[in-house]
């Protein structure tokens, strides 16, 4: 592929698919981690590339936890995608978080078990910074396309990610209210966290489904539920993307994508060479 993609999407529950993308070919990718959830389909949208993946696989055939999420981001890398829009589900713990309105999380609480959460191990250690887990500057551009799209957008609020596949009880629900939680997935993580590792700019456009069990006056979330609000609110986020794609500037000016200089521990003749195999899309740049 000649041009570089000028964003990723990644579809969550709801949107498997990008209609909106014209000149469209498919590809078939393994990665040192193995094969993305899904086939990625490259498109044009606006006049620009843009690559798109199915979180859940083609059909929604995988569990939250079972999402390879270091194939799906290093895949993208591979194509060269520096920029990613998550889309996704989410339940709200907040009253003012309606069921149809969108948010543009701006922080992220880990509560997931069994996940791989780096691509970093096997003789090879960095510690990257995530107490900015999402890019302000993508979160800033995304918030006005949606926005601009006709959606009610919210612009901040703490995403706390379970493992699943269950949805909670009153007494988590009740909970994560407590701690300050706005609204409550399951895919967030380590997603974000890889994206930073890949120093790829990252954003959620987080699609408010239900109250999760936590609202007396409203029935508890249901798949029916989710799939409902998903399907009223594909159109609002065809037409963000879209925007975004207009708003984009060709450069960010961000620093996601030097997240990795001062993250590296190993010295460099420390560093298996199985290691320095597998990350060498990374970490090039610095291992010199």
């Amino acid at each position: 592929m000649s041009e570089k993609p000028f964003l990723g999407v990644i579809g969550g529950s709801g949107l498997y698919q990008f209609p909106a993308l014209e000149k469209i070919e498919t590809l078939e990718l393994e990665t040192p981690f193995g094969k993305p959830s899904s086939p990625i389909v490259i498109g044009t949208l606006a006049g620009k590339k843009v690559v798109f993946l199915a979180r859940h696989g083609i059909g929604h055939i995988y569990l939250p936890a079972e999402v390879n999420y270091r194939a799906n981001i290093f895949a993208l890398k591979q194509l060269g995608v520096e920029r990613v829009i998550s889309i996704s589900a989410c339940g709200s713990l907040r009253e003012d978080y309606s069921p149809g309105h969108i948010v543009i999380p701006d922080q992220l609480v880990d509560f997931t078990k069994n996940r791989p959460y780096t691509f970093f191990g096997e003789g090879f250690v960095a510690h990257v910074g995530v107490a900015e887990p999402y890019c302000n500057e993508l979160r800033s551009l995304l918030f006005q396309s949606v926005k601009a799209a006709g959606g009610i957008v919210h612009s901040g609020g703490t995403y706390i990610t379970i493992e699943g596949p269950r949805f909670s009880t009153k007494a988590e629900s009740n909970l994560y209210r407590q701690w300050g939680m706005s609204i409550i997935g399951m895919t967030a993580i380590p997603e974000a966290f890889l994206a930073r590792e890949a120093e790829i700019c990252y954003a959620t456009m987080a699609h408010v489904t239900d109250y999760d069990v936590w609202h007396e006056n409203e029935s508890p979330v249901t798949v029916e539920m989710v799939i409902k609000i998903l399907n009223q609110n594909t159109e609002i986020a065809q037409k963000a993307i879209l925007k975004l794609v207009e708003l984009l500037p060709e450069k960010t000016e961000c620093d996601c994508n030097n997240a990795l200089s001062n993250a590296i521990l190993t010295q460099k003749t420390s560093i298996s060479p199985n290691a320095l195999k597998k990350l060498d899309l990374f970490i090039n740049k610095y291992i010199i």
